[in-house]
Formats: structure tokens, sequence, C-alpha cells
């Protein structure tokens, strides 16, 4: 046993022990609970005994047991009995404790021993902590003054210690004790409060040329007395991890950010907006030229000689270099450079230092803005997609300091290829674009045909190629059709849904159908068109074939001035009456083609002469409803006088577009012209043969008072034959009308609804004859149905002789 005084007593150990009070004879008189959970016995039982007991009797053979010298460091090794009658290794302390009066009593105290004694296992904690942790261990004093500090940590390794320790913190590592760490120790300090992941990048003082990035923690030491004395932090270097994750969101954002358009241009732009900044302190973007056109290069390597236009160039503020070439500038690579054996072998290039290259030499401009924009490193990265190269990016560092390397080259090629991806997609569309706008055109009429009911222009502004439409159908009886149709979608099959739809209208006017009938045969053509092409596009969205239409369809009579309209899902058009008002023509709008629903209706007017109908697709009001401000101003244009249609036209288009529109715009005007009655000579016949003569005498007298004499022949052949056979195959009155327009008109009316059928009757034949000789006689003949009935038409060419012929202005159009 020995005794402990008080130079000694920081050598009992700071873990839980047993106290046990001994008085003069070394009889026990308090046994303490902690005595008790290590021996096992009660203090009931072991008061009033002596401790003595409880000694466990050493092994003869061992010697007498009794130590010659103090233990250096702990109490004495004993062994006592526990309850059970064990032994029990305890390390043994044992001081006096004097009385005022009355023999002194002793404080005998016990601990469980153990295989390394507890400061130096402390003491080993504490060196390992400031000698090998790969965790970097600061401490630091209330002034933030560094005290001590783990020489293994990555961003102090090498420090040397008498350099830097009572220096200020934020002195030995400026960059990384920022205002804003400093901020947060002292919030330790005062309150006492833990930070925990705090993530700050720096320049450690053992690696100031590279910046590093630190998760910081901090927590406060204090002494005994729960009095302050300094902050502990722990860094922990995840620059790695940081790095790996700011890649992991790179390409998150790429993925986002490149190729949301169809343009080419734009996609380059997304790409150097993605990568500057994050990757390279500059970037360009070159194209090849062809891609612009929509071709494909041919796959493989890329000639040296290939025209490339640059299509992006972006940098940094503080950068500061020049690009080479401008941006939309056409220019080829020189021969031998890293661009060019990018190309050759379509693998990309890591440049780690500029100044070492000496294919600078061969590329003077280059080299130029390269050493003026003091740029150390970079990246040269083909674009190719599916095959083929589209292009190639250049990527630059000038005011970053770490050069490239291969980390940084992997992240190139994936924001490469999903530009590459972007670019080929729009080369795509480009190539079907031009294509689909080439097929439109064609399928459009250039000029309108020459007729004398209306006076018409219009204005076409092709935007995204698709489905619209419009037309100016001379029809039987010197009326003519007014119609504009807007196909759904955009795209090659656009445009061919288009030009069926269009063709099939020609068809259906011929025919001398009422509006509603068009439109009502359209909608299910539309239907088939759908049904037809389904199957074929199922699996590609790119390509989905169009099933809906919006259309127009208004019939002008310059004999009655009657216009009859009925539409389809589309704009109702606008009449600009001569008065000034403007009123829409308030069709039911019936539901788009192709979308079935109830019939279709028509709307009839009658209209002044001089008055303006305006039929336009939804572009030229940008989709707005008929009662908004859009559809209220073309109203007001439309209102306002003025000397021609094709000036009219040229007026909405410059109120109604501020800028280039991506929406198809078109635009039909057609002012009304009435043919008077001086022009137009109608008789109404009951069905009797007798009057078959009369009728041939008095279309001889009206011609001879126009002065066609040079037809009276024919047409009075043409006019017997029809009122024959309205009197042989119909019942009631017979209507027979001459119309001199820019070709004769001659029709008869009856009340049967059978359309004649043209037979080629054989040389036996008594009858049948009829309609082959009217065929032949005319230019053109056919049929139309009436409320009372139908009505026969033919048409003769006027003899260029003829004097006093209506004019026909010729009418015009416009294709922006």
């Amino acid at each position: 046993m020995t005794s402990a005084g008080a130079g000694q007593s920081g050598d009992i150990p700071a873990i839980p022990r047993g106290t046990i009070l001994l008085d003069a004879d070394g009889t026990i008189i308090e046994w303490s609970p902690e005595a008790e959970r290590l021996l096992g016995h009660r203090p009931q039982e072991m008061v009033g005994r002596p401790l003595s007991s409880l000694l466990v009797r050493p092994d003869p053979a061992a010697g007498p047991g009794l130590p010659h010298a103090p233990p250096h460091r702990g109490g004495c090794l004993v062994h006592l009995r526990d309850r059970t009658g064990q032994p029990v290794a305890v390390e043994w302390w044992m001081c006096p404790r004097p009385a005022v009066e009355g023999p002194a009593t002793w404080a005998v105290f016990l601990a469980p021993t153990r295989d390394t004694y507890p400061c130096e296992f402390d003491r080993a904690i504490l060196d390992a902590l400031l000698t090998e942790s790969p965790v970097g261990l600061h401490v630091l004093d209330t002034d933030l003054r560094l005290m001590r500090f783990n020489v293994a940590s990555p961003g102090m390794r090498g420090v040397p210690a008498e350099g830097v320790v009572g220096r200020p913190a934020r002195e030995v590592a400026p960059t990384v004790v920022t205002d804003t760490a400093e901020r947060l120790m002292r919030e330790v300090l005062s309150t006492g409060e833990p930070v925990i992941d705090f993530v700050q990048p720096g320049y450690p003082p053992a690696d100031p040329h590279d910046e590093h990035v630190f998760s910081l923690s901090a927590f406060r030491l204090c002494n005994p007395a729960g009095e302050p004395l300094g902050v502990a932090t722990l860094a922990l270097d995840i620059t790695e991890r940081h790095r790996y994750r700011a890649r992991l969101e790179l390409l998150n954002d790429a993925s986002m950010r490149i190729g949301t358009t169809l343009d080419l241009a734009r996609t380059a732009e997304e790409l150097a907006e993605t990568a500057v900044g994050r990757v390279a302190d500059a970037i360009s973007v070159d194209v090849l030229d062809s891609v612009y056109r929509g071709e494909a290069p041919e796959p493989g390597p890329v000639p040296p000689e290939m025209t490339f236009r640059r299509t992006a160039f972006r940098t940094t503020g503080a950068a500061g270099l020049q690009p080479a070439y401008a941006v939309d500038e056409k220019a080829s690579y020189r021969f031998p450079t890293p661009l060019t054996q990018c190309l050759a072998d379509l693998r990309p290039r890591l440049i780690r230092k500029v100044e070492d290259g000496a294919w600078l030499a061969h590329d003077q401009l280059r080299a130029d803005r390269i050493h003026a924009g003091r740029v150390h490193s970079m990246m040269v990265v083909p674009l190719a997609a599916r095959g083929v190269v589209l292009g190639v990016a250049t990527f630059y560092r000038s005011v970053t300091s770490a050069p490239f390397d291969d980390g940084d080259l992997t992240i190139a090629k994936e924001l490469a290829a999903y530009t590459a991806l972007g670019l080929d997609n729009a080369r795509r569309y480009t190539r079907e674009h031009t294509a689909a706008l080439v097929l439109q055109n064609s399928l459009l009429p250039g000029r309108l045909p020459v007729q004398n009911a209306v006076e018409a222009a219009f204005s076409y502004l092709p935007g995204h190629a698709g489905g619209p439409w419009y037309d100016v159908i001379p029809l039987s009886g010197a009326r003519t059709a007014l119609v504009v149709g807007d196909m759904a979608g955009h795209g090659m099959r656009a445009v061919a849904g288009m030009g069926r739809l269009r063709a099939a209208i020609h068809s259906l006017a011929a025919l001398d159908l009422a509006p509603d009938e068009v439109l009502a045969h359209l909608g299910d053509l539309v239907l088939e068109l759908a049904a037809e092409g389904h199957p074929a596009t199922a699996n590609d969205p790119l390509e989905a074939q169009p099933t809906t239409a919006t259309c127009a369809y208004a019939v002008y009579d310059p004999v009655n001035r009657c216009l009859v309209v009925a539409r389809a899902g589309h704009p109702a058009p606008l009449l600009a009456l001569p008065d000034g008002h403007v009123v829409p023509a308030d069709a039911p709008s019936g539901p788009p083609l192709g979308s079935g629903g109830p019939s279709f209706e028509t709307w009839e007017t009658e209209l002044p002469e001089g008055s303006l109908v305006a039929l336009y697709t939804e572009g030229l009001v940008g989709g707005a409803p008929e009662d908004s401000a859009n559809v209220a101003r073309l109203r007001r244009v439309l209102a306002q006088q003025h000397t021609s249609v094709r000036e009219a036209c040229d007026a909405v288009i410059y109120a109604q577009l501020s800028g280039r529109t991506e929406d198809n715009v078109v635009l039909l005007l057609a002012r009304t012209r009435v043919l008077h009655d001086d022009q137009v000579a109608s008789w109404t016949f009951p069905s009797d043969p007798a009057i078959v003569a009369t009728a041939r005498t008095l279309a001889e007298r009206q011609l001879a008072s126009w002065g066609l004499s040079d037809l009276v022949f024919t047409t009075e052949m043409i006019v017997s034959e029809l009122v024959t056979n309205a009197i042989r195959y119909a019942r009631g009155t017979i209507q027979v009308r001459l119309v001199r327009d820019r070709s004769l008109i001659c029709e008869v009316t009856d009340c049967s609804s059978a359309a004649p059928h043209l037979r080629h009757p054989r040389t036996t034949d008594e009858g049948g004859r009829g309609l082959l000789l009217v065929a032949r006689l005319t230019d053109r003949w056919g049929t139309r149905r009436t409320r009372r009935g139908k009505t026969i038409w033919t048409e003769q060419a006027l003899p260029s002789s003829a004097a006093g012929i209506p004019p026909a202005t010729p009418d015009a159009g416009q294709v922006s």
C-alpha cells in the first residue's frame, strides 16, 4: 500500500472508485456504494470488520510480496476477495485523515485495474490526433490564435510548427479562415454550440497553389470550472468528393439545358453557357457549314479543308480571351493543329501546357489570341453523333490556375455528347424543315387565278413548316370560292396532308357543292388520313400523323351579291363594309375537320359592292379569341380606306406582327365586285316544247346586243339542247340565263334534281347525242344543285375581237 500526498493526487484515475474509511485499528467504519459495486460486499456486512480480512494471502513460493519501492504511476496492485470469495485485482490508494481530537482515520480508494494505465492511454490518443490522424485538428485559444495542430493533416503537412503556432489562424490560412469561418468560431466560443460540416473552399498552407474544399466542424474547449479556453476545429479534405458531386451536378444540368430547342446556334450557346465558369474559362464551338444546310456529313474523319462556321463563343469576364473568328464567320482549320488531328481520328485532345505546343506555329492567328489571353491549358473535343462529325468544341483555361486533367476531359466528352445529339436533332429538323418548306411552297398557289367576282390579295408568312393553305377558286356562274385552312402539326406529314386537302377542295368545288357539304366531305377525308397514317407512326412521335384541321370556306356570287360561309373550327371571316363597319361572318363554328361532332351549317348575307372579306389563320392574331385586343386591332385596320387590296393586306401585316413569328400566318383579302344588269340576261319559260324557238331567239338578240354575234350559232345549239332536255325530263318552269363575264356563261335551270349523264352513243343509236354535242361546243360544262332542282351550265371563250370585256385586275399575292 502507498500513501499519496497532494502532489500525487493527480495519479488517482478519473474513473468511478470505491471509498473505504478505516479507524486507527484498521476496522471499517464506512463502506461506499462504489466499493459495494466493485467487490459485492454490502455496507452492513463490512462495517466493524477489519479490512485485512479481505486481503488475499500471497503464495509463499512467490516471496514476501512486499514491494521494494512505490509504483511509478497509479496505486498499488492488491487482490481482495469479493462476496463470492473470488480474488479481484484492484489498485489501492491510501491517505490519512487527521482528526481535531482523537486518533486519525484512514481513507482507502479502490479502482479496477487496466492493461494500459489511463494516463498513458489518453496520451496515446492525444499524440495520434496531433501527429498521425488524417483529419485536421487545430486548437485555437480565445483570440483564435493557433496553439496546436495536427502535423499529418493534408492542409498542414510539412508546415513547421515554430512558424505558425501562436499566430492568428486568419494569418496562417487566410483563404480558409474567411470572415464567415471566423464569425462561426467566435459564435462557438460565445454560445458553446458546435458547428458541424461547414463547407469552406480555400488554399491551405500545405498546398497554396491548388484550391481545396474542407468540411469544418468546431467545438468549444473549457476548463473544469466551465470557462472557455479556446476552440478545437476538425477539418476534413472533401475536395475529390466535392469535385465528383460538382461533376454530377454539371452533367445533370447539361442533360436538361443542352438541346432544349431544334436550333443549331442555340444548342451551341447552351453548351457554352453550361461549361464556362464550371469547366473552362472560355469555350468556342464550331459547326460544319454543311450541317447548317441540314446535310449529313459522311461518316468517319473530316478532312482539314472542310469549312466550319463559328457558332458560339463565350468567356468569363476575367479571362480576356478574344475569339480568332467572330460568331457566324466561316473558316477552315490550319493543318496540322490539335483541331485537325482531333477530326482525323475523332478522338479528343488534352493539352495540359499550351506553351509547349509546336503546333502554334502552324496557326498564327489562333496562337496570337491564345498568347494574348494567357491561355495555359486547353481541350479539343469532336462533336459527333450517330456516327458523323458535326463540329468541334474547344475549352480554354487562362484564369483558373490548374491545368485540365483527365477528369476534366471526361466531363468535356460528356458535354460534347449531349451537344452533338442536340446538333444532330437540329440538323435533321433543318433538313426536314427545308424540304417541307419547298414542298409546301410547291403545293400552294404562287398567284391567284384571274376572275371578276372579287379583287383578291394574300400574304403568307411561313413559320414552322406546317399545314396552312389558301385558295381562290373560280366556280360556275361567275361565282368564286374563298378558302383558308390549317392542318394541325408541323413537318412533312402536315404539309402532305395539307396538299391532299387542297386537292380535295378543288375537286369538291368542281362539283359545285354547298360550303357545308364541302366541309363535311373534308372531315371524312381527314379521318381517313388519320386512320391510314396511325400504324406507320405509332413509334415515331416526331413524325406523328396530323389528325385534325380547321377551315373556313366562303362562296361569293357577284350576280346577287350573296356570300355563303361555313367554317370548321376556324376563326370567323371579317366583313369590312364600305361604310366603315366591320362585322364577323357569324357562321356557326363547327368542329375541326377530323374530330367528328355535329354537322356543319352555312351562313348567308348580302354584301354591298366594294365590301372587304378577310379570311386568316390564328397566327395573325396570336391565337387570341375573337373578342381580344388583337382581333380588335385587326378590325380597326380593315375599317380604314385603302386604295387597293394589296395595300390593305400590307397594312394588316404591319399592324398585327411586330416581329418574325414562329406561327404560320395566312391572310386572304377579297374586295367584292358586282355583275350589273347589262351583263346578265335571264328568262323564265313554261315547260312547253314551243318555247325552245323563243329561247333561241332571245339568246340570239342578247348576244347581238353584247357584240357576240360570233357565238350565236353555238349558243343557239346549246340553248336548244339544254331546254329540250329540261322539257323532256323535268316538270315545272324553266329558267335560262346568260352571263357575260370573262367568258359567255349559259345556264338552264329546271325543277328536277336528277343530274344528266354524258353518253357516247353508237352510230346506230337514235338519241343520246345532246350532251355530247354540248360538251364539244363549249370549253367547260357541268351541273350544280339548287334549292328548286338543278342548273346545267356551260362556258364559252369570248372572241378576241369582242369589245367591252369587263377588266379583271391580276390578283396579287405575297409570300415572305
